[in-house]
């Protein structure tokens, strides 16, 4: 939900803010900046495609102050109508009001995400609160609820759709809190400013600390085992940092580094992966403990007033899970046959180290969470005989874009790319293609922005800067971000496997808002649950190493060669090996995310007691293992702080889905444009207008089952593979989209 009334959400999902409506100025807007302001109208550009060359951050406040304003004048109107309330009077109205606000408000956004600078995180800071109000001041409308219930009351004359809107409307304007008294709404619109604040400081404070903990380092012998455009990569960050001479290893959001994979320097992984985990707790100016304190909190509070026993539970409601148990039951299936692949894996890096020690005739150590990713890699050089340095001179980025990630939308889809210089951006490597459909006609715009920045924020993810609807005659233009390393002047860019696989998730989220054929903006594209937006993306992830598409796109960036079957088919052997790592610190994390969410008001953490809290919930859950940390901690954990609370459970129960319908896709012949048609008629075009079990059981022809992904993740033992079927992109651990996807 990302339009009009519904941009509420979309502010959620990207900057932390909570959904609320609120009370802002009505007086007219001022006349600055009227014609020089790009925001003010619809771009001319085509699509509507957004002006990235002529908007100013300073063209930013006034369009949203005009926007607000604007938006206001346009729901009073609606709330004080004399005429007995109508879905055309009413609903109609309400999901074509705040034009501006929601163009301007998503392109900054949007870029706050991508680029942000001092200027866009003031003005994020600033507007948070103001944007929590502003909506507050629509959905605890009064007037406005009691037509909107009047709607409600006589839905069932509507065509579907339309029913489904009213629904969901209503349902938003409820859990905003347009039932409560009036001292009960008072507190609900201090609750959703104050979060709205928070949430904009939690998510500076994250890119700070990550920017600040970068780790130096003095002399280029201690980086041996990384490659020389990775140790040029480093000294080039040092560079930028005025550290002539010296190196500098970025860290990126997540727990584990990629670094850590190659340095031989057991004492500098160590310093990386400590820098790491302490990111947000180290008692310094961006420490987060007292914010997530805060935070959980005022959303209990809100949970509270608003009749639900815990945060979690209103943060379910909507979802396909619908209840925190529902959550609990899945975990705890997962949890401790993932603990205990892990505990298997690290005893053989264990076994790895005592042999290794021992040939040099020095002491073993014990295995600490810095060693695993770099003794996982010689374990699976030893039994699969090829490291992932290995693939990636075949993987350059933008042929796996074009000949990889579009060719398989291509022979699935029909689709067409075409990429186009002549559209401005805001950053020099940012590519743009328009899309074609099978009819030739143009479907849509795609943004790929693809390297990491210090203004970028961690993670990769997919966003819109204008979405498809019926209503307004708009078609999409879409963008995926991922965090890739930029290589040095004039060297290839190069991907690992995991970044390969990125991609082809990422442009999931972008096919699922490419092919939306919604009429209301409300639910166009990636407008559906959280633990189901996640699903088309991971089910485009298969593609990633089917053979036809892979020899399409694997090929040696210098000589063109194929990638050799050999080392394909030891990638698809090696598809379920770490899998009790990457299932562990990822459910480390979901885990945590429910015990915070569902905590009885009495046992949310003070700040003092995050930490502590964190080490107990991995305690209570059996997810201790001391060499595997959660894939995010507390302090930097940006999707429950955001979008995602009490949701980061999304993406293994979008698993589920994706694993049913991977099998589908097999057992129907594959990379077959009638499948690809079908999951596009069934699903991908459907956005939010059914109910999302719904849509899936369209699609699959079944209710989802536990057993594919059990089997994907090495977790139960999978029956003899059909020899006809080709080997999909199955194993991958799940990519946060957050942020989301979007």
């Amino acid at each position: 939900m990302k339009h009009r009334l519904a941009l509420a959400v979309a502010i959620a999902l990207t900057s932390a803010a909570v959904p609320a409506f609120a009370q802002t100025s009505t007086q007219a807007p001022s006349a600055v900046n009227n014609q020089a302001n790009p925001l003010f109208a619809d771009s001319p550009l085509p699509l509507h495609y957004p002006q990235f060359d002529k908007i100013k951050d300073s063209d930013f406040a006034p369009a949203f102050d005009r926007g607000m304003a604007e938006q206001i004048q346009e729901i009073n109107a609606i709330a004080n109508a004399r005429s007995a309330p109508t879905f055309e009077n009413t609903i109609v109205p309400m999901e074509k009001s705040g034009q501006l606000l929601t163009r301007a408000n998503t392109i900054f956004q949007n870029l706050s995400g991508a680029d942000t600078n001092d200027a866009r995180d003031k003005l994020d800071e600033e507007y948070s609160p103001k944007f929590a109000a502003h909506f507050d001041a629509i959905y605890l409308n009064g007037p406005l609820f009691k037509r909107v219930e009047k709607v409600y009351e006589g839905r069932d004359k509507l065509d579907a759709e339309s029913k489904r809107l009213v629904e969901e409307y209503y349902k938003d304007f409820v859990r905003a809190g347009a039932k409560l008294t009036d001292a009960q709404q008072v507190r609900v619109k201090a609750i959703n400013a104050e979060l709205a604040s928070l949430g904009a400081k939690f998510s500076q404070n994250v890119l700070k600390e990550v920017n600040d903990s970068a780790v130096v380092v003095d002399k280029k012998e201690d980086l041996a085992g990384l490659s020389d455009e990775q140790i040029a990569a480093a000294a080039e960050a040092a560079k930028t940092r005025k550290l002539e001479g010296k190196y500098v290893i970025a860290l990126l959001n997540t727990t584990t580094q990629p670094a850590l994979a190659n340095l031989e320097n057991r004492a500098l992984r160590e310093r990386i992966y400590k820098a790491s985990i302490a990111r947000g707790s180290r008692g310094n100016e961006f420490d987060n403990t007292a914010l997530v304190s805060r935070i959980v909190k005022l959303r209990d509070e809100k949970a509270k007033l608003l009749g639900y026993p815990t945060y979690a539970a209103y943060s379910v409601e909507r979802s396909t899970a619908k209840t925190p148990a529902a959550i609990n039951e899945m975990l705890g299936k997962l949890a401790p046959a993932a603990v205990a692949n892990a505990r298997k894996e690290g005893a053989e890096l264990q076994a790895m180290i005592d042999k290794e020690q021992k040939a040099k005739g020095q002491p073993t150590f014990q295995l600490e969470p810095w060693d695993w990713q770099f003794y996982s890699e010689k374990v699976r050089q030893a039994k699969y005989n090829f490291d992932e340095a290995e693939l990636k001179p075949y993987f350059e980025m933008k042929n796996v874009l074009e000949n990889g990630v579009f060719y398989a939308a291509g022979q699935l889809y029909g689709l067409k790319f075409k990429q186009r210089t002549d559209l401005p951006v805001y950053q020099p490597d940012v590519m743009v293609y328009d899309v074609f459909d099978s009819d030739g006609k143009q479907l849509a715009i795609f943004i790929a922005d693809m390297y990491a920045r210090p203004s970028k924020r961690g993670g990769a993810w997919m966003n819109e800067y204008v979405s498809q609807s019926g209503l307004f005659g708009r078609q999409p233009v879409v963008a995926n971000h991922l965090n890739i390393p930029k290589p040095s002047e004039g060297k290839p860019t190069l991907m690992t496997w995991d970044e390969v696989t990125t991609m082809f998730h990422e442009f999931g989220h972008a096919l699922h808002g490419m092919f939306s054929n919604v009429k209301y903006p409300y639910f166009s594209g990636t407008s559906v649950p959280r633990d189901f937006v996640e699903y088309p993306s991971q089910v485009n992830e298969m593609w990633a190493d089917w053979p036809s598409i892979l020899a399409n796109y694997a090929k040696h960036h210098e000589t063109g060669a194929p990638m050799p079957k050999e080392l394909l088919d030891k990638v698809i052997a090696a598809s379920k090996f770490n899998q009790g790592f990457a299932t562990t610190e990822y459910l480390a994390a979901t885990m945590l995310d429910q015990d915070l969410h569902q905590a009885p008001t009495d046992r949310i953490p003070e700040p003092s007691q995050v930490m502590a809290f964190e080490a107990a919930s991995l305690k209570k859950n059996g997810l201790d293992y001391h060499a595997v940390y959660p894939r995010y901690r507390t302090p930097y954990f940006s999707h429950i702080m955001g979008g995602y609370a009490a949701g980061y459970y999304a993406y293994i129960w979008s698993e589920v889905l994706d694993a049913n319908s991977v099998k589908w896709m097999k057992e129907h012949g594959g990379l077959t444009r009638a499948n690809g048609d079908h999951f596009r008629e069934t699903l991908l075009s459907r956005g939010g207008s059914q109910d999302a079990m719904v849509l899936f059981s369209n699609f699959a022809g079944h209710a989802p089952q536990i057993e594919p992904l059990l089997e994907r993740r090495g977790l139960i033992e999978a029956p003899q593979a059909d020899d006809t079927a080709p080997a999909g992109g199955e194993g991958e651990t799940p990519k946060p989209k957050e942020g989301g996807s979007k």
